[in-house]
């Protein structure tokens, strides 16, 4: 019994503590699909008065799709040498990418992995194959069924670039995303 009275003398300073340093803060949220005046200073609840009628999935549906317009038409993720790792300029499009295939279940995707022409063929093919899983992975990871999803492995054989140097070389490592809907 003495343990339990100690350890509650122990604890009791914390609690005040952490009791008094916290507020109680209210905010006032309207529910979705109730009416909401927007005037100058804010936005107010109303009873039917000339609010607009809020839908938050379908607005944060159209905000996504405006944002993804452009980012959807890049179709090529580029990796680095001897690499198959995605980089992070590639992944807020793969992302949007994401968000198409998941609201277009109908859609599917080839990914093409590609390399530059140094290593032998057998290496490139590996390593091309590599990189188009590595954007398969990354896509199921955000939530597209791998039903929708192939790859293929091109190895050195599509240049996107021709040319023996790093300026060719450098578009050459790439995966391409190729649509049939």
């Amino acid at each position: 019994m003495k343990l339990v009275a100690k350890l509650g003398l122990a604890i009791l300073p914390v609690l005040l503590i952490v009791g008094c340093g916290s507020k109680d803060v209210k905010e006032d949220v309207a529910p979705v699909g109730e009416n909401v005046v927007v005037e100058d200073g804010g936005a107010t609840t109303g009873e039917g008065t000339g609010g607009t009628l809020l839908d938050d999935s379908q607005a944060a549906a159209n905000a996504a799709a405006d944002a993804d317009k452009d980012l959807l038409a890049e179709r090529k993720v580029y990796f680095d040498f001897d690499r198959s790792e995605i980089l992070g300029d590639y992944k807020e499009i793969l992302n949007a990418h994401a968000r198409h295939l998941i609201a277009t279940p109908s859609a599917s995707i080839m990914i093409e992995g590609n390399c530059d022409e140094r290593g032998t063929r057998e290496y490139n093919m590996a390593l091309g194959e590599r990189r188009a899983f590595s954007v398969l992975q990354f896509l199921t990871l955000q939530g597209v069924s791998k039903s929708q999803i192939s790859t293929v492995s091109f190895g050195e054989e599509r240049p996107d670039v021709e040319g023996h140097d790093e300026a060719a070389w450098k578009w050459n490592r790439r995966a391409v995303l190729v649509y049939s809907e």
